[in-house]
C-alpha cells in the first residue's frame, strides 16, 4: 500500500474537542517556545527548532501554520515562504537559498515551501534534468543529517486532502471575491497533473523518511483535525528532543 492511500481522510474530530485539543497544545507550544530560546527555567538556549510544510494545492498549509504561530511572540519565530527560484537562485546550488532562513540554537523557523521542490514541481514540470532530481534525493537527506547532527529539531508535514475535497476549495476560493487572488491558472494546471505529482510524492516519503526527519502526512480533508494534529506533532517532537537533552520540562497542566 502506498504512503498516501493508508491516509484515512475521513478522520473527523468534533468542534468542542478540537478546541480543547488545540487550547492545550497551544499551551504546551507556548511554554516549549519559551524553553527552546531560553527565556524560562534553566534560561539556556535549546536547539534550533524548523518545521517544513508541503502538501497539495489548498491542502490548508497557510490555516495550519497560522494556528502553529498565534500563540507565539512574533519576535521568537520567522515565517518564510518559498515559490519558483529568483535567476540569481538558479546560479547556485538549490540548497543554497534555504540556508539564511534556518534558525540558529533558541530559534524558530516555519517553512512554507522548501527544498522539496526539487523533487516535486521541478520534477514534475521539467524544471529540472532527470539527474538532477534523481540526486536530490541523498543531496537533501545528507543536507537534513547535518541540521540534526548539528541539534536541529526538524519536523517535516506533507499535508494531504483528497481530489474531490481541493476541487471543492478551488471552487470556494474562485466564487470569493477576497480569496480568489490565492487561486491560479497554475494551480488548475497542477491539478490536472495529480497523478503525476503522486507519484513524484511518494518517492519523495520512501527516500527522505529518515530517523532523523520523518515525514508526518497529515489528513487534511477536515481543517481543524490537522490543525490539531499539527500543533500536538510540533509539541511531541520539541518535548522528545529536550527530554533527551535532560530538560525539565514541567509544562503547565493540561485543561
Amino acid at each position: 500500500m502506498s504512503r498516501l492511500s493508508a491516509v484515512d481522510l475521513t478522520a473527523r474530530i468534533s468542534k468542542p474537542e478540537a478546541e480543547a485539543r488545540l487550547e492545550a497544545a497551544t499551551a504546551r507550544l507556548l511554554h516549549l517556545r519559551l524553553l527552546l530560546g531560553g527565556q524560562i527555567a534553566e534560561h539556556r538556549l535549546g536547539p534550533p527548532l524548523c518545521v517544513v510544510f508541503e502538501g497539495w494545492d489548498a491542502s490548508g498549509k497557510g490555516g495550519a501554520i497560522k494556528r502553529l504561530v498565534s500563540p507565539l511572540d512574533p519576535r521568537h519565530v520567522r515565517v518564510a515562504q518559498f515559490a519558483a527560484p529568483t535567476h540569481d537562485e538558479k546560479r547556485h546550488h538549490f540548497l543554497w537559498r534555504f540556508w539564511p532562513s534556518l534558525p540558529g540554537w533558541g530559534g524558530f523557523a516555519v517553512l512554507d515551501r522548501s527544498w522539496y521542490g526539487r523533487v516535486l514541481v521541478e520534477r514534475v514540470e521539467g524544471f529540472a534534468t532527470e539527474e538532477q532530481w534523481s540526486r536530490a534525493y541523498e543531496e537533501i537527506a545528507q543536507f537534513e543529517r547535518t541540521l540534526t547532527a548539528e541539534g536541529m529539531v526538524l519536523v517535516k508535514f506533507w499535508m494531504h486532502v483528497s481530489e474531490d475535497e481541493q476541487l471543492e476549495r478551488f471552487e470556494s476560493r474562485a466564487a470569493d471575491p477576497l480569496r480568489a487572488w490565492k487561486l491560479t491558472d497554475e494551480d488548475w494546471r497542477n491539478r490536472e497533473q495529480r497523478p503525476q505529482y503522486e507519484a513524484a510524492v511518494e518517492e519523495m516519503l520512501r527516500r527522505t523518511d529518515q530517523p532523523w526527519a520523518p515525514w508526518h502526512v497529515i489528513p487534511g480533508d477536515q481543517k481543524r483535525l490537522a490543525r490539531v494534529l499539527v500543533v500536538e506533532t510540533v509539541c511531541e517532537a520539541i518535548e522528545a528532543e529536550l527530554v533527551s537533552r535532560g530538560y525539565d520540562l514541567d509544562l503547565p497542566a493540561a485543561g
